[in-house]
Formats: structure tokens, C-alpha cells, sequence
């Protein structure tokens, strides 16, 4: 049995997508992924097979900065930070107007790309990211059967009146006023249409008889998977889904570092794990208030600094484990604190190792992801752009002592350990039904 992964070039899309292909790999299948150069190293990491597959202009292999990437994309990225120091509403208003050229980059073109690949594949079962439109789209014009999965928080998958890149909910800390939410739903609405036409348009140029949709962004394979707990989607929304899974999550295995383990073992002190990411981590002016916050705690830090030097956050302890990236599965097994911009890797990671967190959301489908925990009380939620050195230290020192919420997030770690995200996708795509071949 064959199974192709179709993932973009981005380190944080393929890391969750190659870890569910391992139930494969475990059954000693053939596993190719279809996807570009930055993340081969990724790739042959697993031990898997690589086709060449470009999805978009961007790439990241792991920590990214605007100046190594393709001119155009560069500036995107950048005029990206900014808004995400103006606050949650202009973050989101930005990403919806660059959605188009984001998320369905030269679709006919990638989609006859992706169509080459299935042809010499020859797959048994085709898993795909959600978020790659183009590939989907030329999926669903060809007929080829295929799974997505929603590797964000479910809010990423639109359901009943709600809008693509319009949360439906924030929490407290970001919410914002009725007048600014109005504004971000009017223009998610302008775009959504748009790149539903767009749609459209590329998949009768790849299948003149395709249907149309209605709403690109609501499409989804013909087996929708979920990236996330279901213990902490709302029950209202879960009935809304068209028919899905929920994979709890998606945990890779990290290859051995001494120096990380020994850091561990070395003190009986706790530590916290701090890492905004690979896009995100350039708020630096954030990660300086952490780091002063931090300071005048009782606890180690392991802090991934990622695209902001280390110079710039002032003196470090010598008692704290700093890298530019850190094998983040490693530590949260053993961290009694997360600090994290609440991507959904870093949320499900900690989440599956029982890790409470300080959650800063600063972009996409981070708000309503933080909402979520907020809402289970497995979090503390606070606005990254205003939250203070005091506020941030006060925080953290609730967290560091909250017994309750410690105890929630073992229970939910225990549920799910019990049924590991791999073995779910495994279960589901083998009773779906065998890809038509192009």
C-alpha cells in the first residue's frame, strides 16, 4: 500500500502531517510526500520518500525570516509582523486581503502539478492539508478520492453562518468591539466570494463539467479530519461538521539530544517552555517582556528565541537552555509551563504531555484556539501587545501554583494518549475509498 502526503513547504504544516503518515511506516508502507525543498530534510527525517510539489511562493524549514524568502513574499511577511503589533482585528484584516494569493497560488498550474504526482504515485490513500487549496481543489476536480486534515484549531473548516478568517469567537483579553468585528466579517465575506469565483474558474479549466461551490473555503474531501481534542470543541459546532474524526493529536518523535536531556535532569527546579513559533517568534519586543517576567521566578527556562537573536533579550541565566529552536515535544513532556502564541502544534503538544499554558495569540485561528482553552480553563489568556511585565509575571505565577488546572490538562493528556492521532488516520483512511487515478 502506497499512501501520498501533499503538504506545503512549511515545516509547521508537514511536521504534524508526516507524523500521521507514521502509522504507514509502522505497517511497513510506502509513504511519499509530495512537497517542495526547504522541508526535505523533514521529509527524509521520517525516512519517507519525497516528489517535488510547490504549492506556494513561501517556505519555511523551520524558523523563518522575510529576507530569505522570494521577492514579493518578503514584504508580505513583513507588512504580516506589523499588523500583528496593531492588534488582533488588523492582524486578521491583512491576512484576509492577501488571502487569495496565499492559499490558491496559480491553482491551475499546481493543480496539473499535483495531478502529474498522483499519476506517478499511483497512491492507495492521498492525505492532504486542508490549508492547500490549489492541491484539493485539483483533487476534487479529478475525482480522486482524499482525506484533509484541519491542522489548525476546527474553526479553520467555516460551519453555519460563520465566515473563513472571521473567529467566532475570541477570548476575553482580545475581544474586540462590535464595530471592528463588523469591519473584519464584511471584508472576510468580499474575500471569501472572490476566491470562491477563483475556484470555480480553475476547476473548469481542469475539468470543464466540475461543479461549482458555493463556498471554496467550506469544501472539504471525502474524509475530513481534525488535528484537535474533541473534548474541547463545542458540542453545538461539532454537529454542524459535515461527517469528520477528531485525531486528538498529532505528536512526532524527536530524535535524541543529550545536551537538551541533560539540561533536564541536571536541577529539581521546575522549568517553563517558551517558543512563539517559527513565524512569530520575530516579536521580540514579546519575548523581552517574557524574559523580564521569567526573571524574577523560581523556575528554569527553555526558551526558543527562533528569528530574534538572543542578543536582543538582555542577559539570560546561565541556568537557562537557549536556542534559536528547541525539540519542543522533548521538553513539554517534562515542563510544568508552556508559553506559547497558541499555534495548534504547540497547543495539542502541550495538551497531549498535560502542560498548562500561557497562551498570546497573535494571529489566524491562534484567538479562537485560545477562546477554546480559555473556555476548559486548561490556559490563561492575555493580549501579547499590552500585557505588561507585571501582568505577565503575575500570570505565570498563578499558573506556575494552580493545582486545578494542572490537574485538568493530566486528564486530558491521559484520553489522549489512549488513542494516538497516527492510529485514528490510519483507521479512517483505510476504510475510505481507493483514489480514481487520473
Amino acid at each position: 500500500m502506497t499512501l501520498l502526503v501533499i503538504s506545503p513547504d512549511y515545516a509547521s504544516h508537514l511536521y504534524p502531517l508526516a507524523t500521521l503518515a507514521t502509522a504507514w511506516q509502522a505497517r511497513g508502507e510506502r509513504v511519499v510526500v509530495a512537497t517542495g525543498p526547504a522541508t526535505d530534510d523533514i521529509v527524509r527525517g521520517f525516512g519517507f520518500e519525497r516528489e517535488h510539489l510547490q504549492l506556494g511562493r513561501g517556505s519555511n524549514p523551520g524558523v523563518i525570516r522575510a529576507e530569505e524568502q522570494p521577492a514579493g513574499e518578503d514584504d508580505a511577511l513583513r507588512g504580516f509582523f506589523d499588523a500583528t503589533r496593531r492588534g488582533a482585528v488588523e492582524t486578521l484584516l491583512f491576512q484576509a486581503r492577501a488571502r487569495r494569493d496565499d492559499l490558491l497560488w496559480e491553482p491551475v498550474q499546481v493543480g496539473r502539478a499535483v495531478l502529474d504526482v498522483v499519476e506517478k504515485v499511483r497512491p492507495d490513500a492521498v492525505l492532504v492539508d486542508h490549508l492547500a487549496f490549489s492541491a484539493r481543489l485539483a483533487l476534487s476536480s479529478a475525482a480522486v478520492a482524499h482525506a484533509d486534515v484541519v491542522l489548525g484549531h476546527p474553526t479553520a473548516l467555516p460551519v453555519g453562518d460563520e465566515v473563513y478568517g472571521c473567529p467566532p469567537a475570541f477570548p476575553r483579553a482580545l475581544a474586540p468591539d462590535p464595530a471592528a468585528w463588523a469591519l473584519l466579517r464584511t471584508v472576510c465575506e468580499d474575500v471569501r466570494d472572490a476566491f470562491t469565483r477563483e475556484w470555480n474558474a480553475a476547476a473548469r479549466a481542469l475539468s470543464p463539467g466540475a461543479a461549482e461551490v458555493e463556498d471554496a473555503f467550506a469544501v472539504t474531501g471525502d474524509v475530513l479530519l481534525l488535528n484537535y481534542p474533541e473534548a474541547l470543541h463545542d458540542p453545538e459546532r461539532t454537529a454542524l461538521l459535515p461527517p469528520h474524526r477528531f485525531l486528538g493529536s498529532a505528536v512526532r518523535e524527536e530524535p535524541p539530544d543529550e545536551a537538551v536531556d541533560a539540561w533536564v535532569r541536571e536541577s529539581a527546579v521546575p522549568y517553563v517552555y517558551v517558543s512563539l513559533g517559527s513565524f512569530l517568534s520575530v516579536r521580540g519586543d514579546v519575548l523581552t517582556r517574557l524574559v523580564a517576567a521569567l526573571r524574577d521566578l523560581d523556575v528554569r527556562v527553555a526558551l526558543a528565541h527562533g528569528s530574534t537573536p538572543a542578543s536582543a533579550l538582555g542577559d539570560l541565566p546561565a541556568s537557562w537552555l537557549v536556542r534559536e529552536a528547541l525539540p519542543q515535544v522533548t521538553l513539554l513532556r517534562s515542563a510544568a509551563l508552556a508559553v506559547t502564541h497558541g499555534g495548534n502544534n504547540s497547543v495539542t503538544e502541550a495538551l497531549t504531555s498535560g502542560v498548562p499554558m500561557l497562551v498570546l495569540p497573535l494571529s489566524t485561528d491562534q484567538f479562537a484556539g485560545a477562546d477554546s482553552l480559555e473556555r476548559a480553563g486548561l490556559a490563561t489568556v492575555l493580549d501579547p501587545n499590552t500585557a505588561t511585565v507585571s501582568t505577565l509575571r503575575e500570570a505565570l505565577g498563578d499558573l506556575l501554583s494552580d493545582g486545578v488546572v494542572l490537574g485538568r490538562a493530566v486528564a486530558l493528556a491521559t484520553d489522549l494518549a489512549a488513542s494516538p492521532g497516527p492510529d485514528r488516520t490510519h483507521e479512517a483512511l483505510t476504510c475510505a475509498p481507493t483514489p480514481a487515478k487520473p
